[in-house]
C-alpha cells in the first residue's frame, strides 16, 4: 500500500505497492529537464519529455501519488467543473473551443498511452451526465448545453439517468473515461525509466537558482537541469500564483451497495459545491464512489462533519452495504477558471502547472503535452490560453518576497513547562488545537498513546496561522493551502520547511 497526505485511506492506495525506482540520480550531470512532483502531472510530463528525446530527472518529496493523485476520484472528462458557458463569457467562443480541444487531446493521449503499453489500470471509456434538480438549474443547463456544443463537445438531453435521484433535466456527453489513477501513474513511471528517465523519491526541493542552467537544492543534494518544471499542485516557495489560486478540499467515499446497480457513467449535479458520482472495479470488487461538500482549505471548523454530510447524502439515495473507504483531497482553483500552464511568472527556464480545479486528471495531461511542446520548441495553440503570465503582478510583490525569506518564528528560545501548558490536559487523544500562553500561541496535539506534540502554529510559507483538520489529523494553512502532519512535517506545499517544534520541559503524563 502507498502512503498519502492524510490519515484516511483512499480507494486506490491498497491497489499498489510503493514504487521502487531502478535508475540512480546523478548529481554531476546536467539534465535536460528536472520535473518536481510525482503525481499524474509530473509523471505524465516526465514521460512525454523523455519520449521526445529529453533526458529527465523527476524529484518527489514523498513517493509517487502521495498527494492529490492518490486521493482523486479520477474523472477523465471534457465536461469540466467550470462550464463552457462560463469560459465563453469570461474569454471567448474561440478560447472555449481551444479548451475543449486540449482536453479531448489529453483524453485521447491517456487512452492511446494505455493501449500502447498495455497498462492494467481498469481504464474504461464512458459518458458523463450533468443533471438539474431545480428550475433555475434547468435554465442554466440549457445555457451550458448550447455553449458546450459551441465548444465542439457534442451533447444531448436524456430522459433517464443511471442513479436513483430525481431530476428535471439531464445532459449527456460521450467520450469520457475513468481508471485507476495510481496504477496508471506507476505504469508511466516504469515506461519513463525504461526510456532512460530517473526518479528520485523522498527528495524535497528547497530552492532553485536560475542562471545559465537551473540549479536545484534539495534534501538530497544539488541537481541541475536546463529547465525546471514544478508539477507540485502549487509551486513551492513564495510566488505570484499563491496569491491567485484558492486551495480547496473535497470529500469522497467508496461504498459497496446492497444491489448491483453501479452506474457506469460519470455523473454530476448542479449545486455549488456539486456532488459527483461514478463506480470503479478494483481487483474484481465494485465500488460506488461519491464525493462533494467542498470548502476552502482550513475554512471549516469540523472537517469530520463533512464526511457525515456526505454519508447521509449517499444513504438517502443508495442502498449502502458497507463504507469501504473515505478520504479527502486538495486541489487549487484559479480566479478565471482556467489552469496556469507555462513559464512561472518572472522566470525563463522555470515552468509550472497549477490551478486545475477538480479536473486534475485531464488537465494533468494537457499540461504534459503543452510543456513538452514548449520545451522542445514546437508550436501549440494552447500556449497563450493557459499562460501563467496572464496574471498581473501584485503591487510591491517583489518587495514582499524579498522581506519574507524566512517566516518561521522560532519562539522555542525558552522552555514551556507543564504548568504553562496546563490546558493540554483538556485534550482528548487524537485531538489538536491552538492554545495561547503568555501572548504566544502553541499548536498542540495528543496522539493515541497520550503523547503531546507541541508546535509553532505559524505556517512556514508566509506566516499565516494553521488550523487543525480533525478528519485527516493535519495542520492546514487557510491562506495558501500548505499542510503539515500532526508532528509538523510538510505534507503539501507551497511550504518547504516544517513547523517549528516547541520545547516542553514536562509533558502531560500518559493517560492510565
Amino acid at each position: 500500500m502507498i502512503k498519502r497526505d492524510g490519515c484516511n485511506i483512499s480507494a486506490w492506495q491498497e491497489s499498489v505497492d510503493e514504487y521502487l525506482p531502478t535508475n540512480k540520480a546523478d548529481s554531476t550531470k546536467i539534465y535536460d529537464v528536472v520535473i518536481v512532483g510525482g503525481g499524474i502531472t509530473g509523471m505524465s510530463t516526465a514521460y512525454h519529455l523523455q519520449q521526445a528525446g529529453m533526458n529527465c530527472l523527476l524529484l518527489e518529496a514523498h513517493e509517487l501519488c502521495f498527494g492529490t493523485t492518490g486521493g482523486t476520484t479520477a474523472h477523465i472528462n471534457t465536461l469540466l467543473d467550470v462550464p463552457y458557458s462560463t469560459i465563453e463569457n469570461k474569454f471567448s467562443k474561440e478560447k472555449s473551443r481551444l479548451v475543449a480541444e486540449s482536453v479531448k487531446e489529453a483524453i485521447n493521449t491517456i487512452r492511446d498511452t494505455i493501449y500502447k503499453h498495455n497498462i492494467d489500470c481498469d481504464f474504461k471509456m464512458t459518458s458523463a451526465t450533468l443533471f438539474a434538480k431545480t428550475d433555475q438549474q434547468k435554465d442554466e443547463l440549457d445555457k451550458i448545453s448550447a455553449a458546450t456544443n459551441d465548444a465542439g463537445v457534442k451533447n444531448s438531453f436524456i430522459n433517464k439517468i443511471s442513479v436513483p435521484i430525481k431530476f428535471l433535466k439531464a445532459m449527456q456527453v460521450d467520450e469520457q473515461a475513468k481508471f485507476n489513477p495510481v496504477r496508471y501513474v506507476h505504469s508511466l513511471a516504469m515506461q519513463f525509466e525504461k526510456a532512460g528517465g530517473t526518479i528520485l523519491q523522498q527528495c524535497r526541493v528547497i530552492s532553485a537558482d536560475e542562471n545559465e542552467n537551473v540549479t536545484i537544492e534539495t534534501s538530497k543534494g544539488k541537481y541541475a537541469g536546463r529547465f525546471l518544471i514544478y508539477a507540485t499542485h502549487i509551486p513551492p516557495g513564495v510566488n505570484l500564483l499563491h496569491f491567485r489560486c484558492v486551495p480547496m478540499r473535497s470529500y469522497a467515499m467508496a461504498v459497496i451497495l446492497n444491489n448491483d446497480e453501479y452506474p457506469e457513467d460519470l455523473l454530476y449535479d448542479m449545486y455549488d459545491p456539486y456532488n459527483y458520482y461514478r463506480s470503479q472495479e478494483i481487483d474484481g470488487r465494485k465500488y460506488f464512489i461519491a464525493g462533494g461538500y467542498d470548502h476552502k482549505t482550513a475554512h471549516e471548523e469540523n472537517q469530520e462533519y463533512r464526511f457525515l454530510e456526505l454519508e447521509s447524502h449517499i444513504r438517502k439515495y443508495f442502498e449502502v452495504k458497507e463504507i469501504a473507504y473515505k478520504w479527502s483531497s486538495q486541489y487549487y482553483e484559479s480566479p478565471d477558471g482556467l489552469p496556469y500552464i507555462g513559464q512561472l511568472p518572472g522566470h525563463d527556464k522555470i515552468f509550472t502547472a497549477t490551478g486545475f480545479g477538480g479536473n486534475g486528471m485531464p488537465y494533468g495531461t494537457v499540461a504534459a503535452l503543452l510543456l513538452t511542446k514548449m520545451i522542445t520548441n514546437q508550436d501549440t495553440p494552447y500556449k497563450d490560453l493557459y499562460d501563467p503570465n496572464r496574471l498581473k503582478p501584485v503591487a510591491a510583490f517583489s518587495n514582499f518576497v524579498n522581506h519574507n525569506v524566512d517566516v518561521v518564528k522560532q519562539f522555542a528560545s525558552r522552555w514551556f513547562s507543564h504548568e504553562e501548558l496546563h490546558e493540554l490536559t483538556e485534550l482528548a487523544t487524537g485531538e489538536g488545537k491552538i492554545v495561547k500562553f503568555k501572548d504566544e500561541k502553541v499548536a498542540i496535539y495528543k496522539d493515541k498513546d497520550g503523547n503531546i506534540h507541541a508546535l509553532s502554529p505559524i505556517c512556514t510559507h508566509v506566516g499565516c496561522e494553521v488550523k487543525w483538520n480533525n478528519a485527516e489529523l493535519t495542520w492546514d494553512c487557510p491562506c495558501h493551502g500548505a499542510r503539515y502532519s500532526f508532528d509538523g512535517r510538510v505534507l503539501n506545499g507551497p511550504a518547504i520547511k516544517n513547523l517549528a517544534k516547541v520545547n516542553v520541559r514536562e509533558l502531560v503524563s500518559k493517560e492510565e
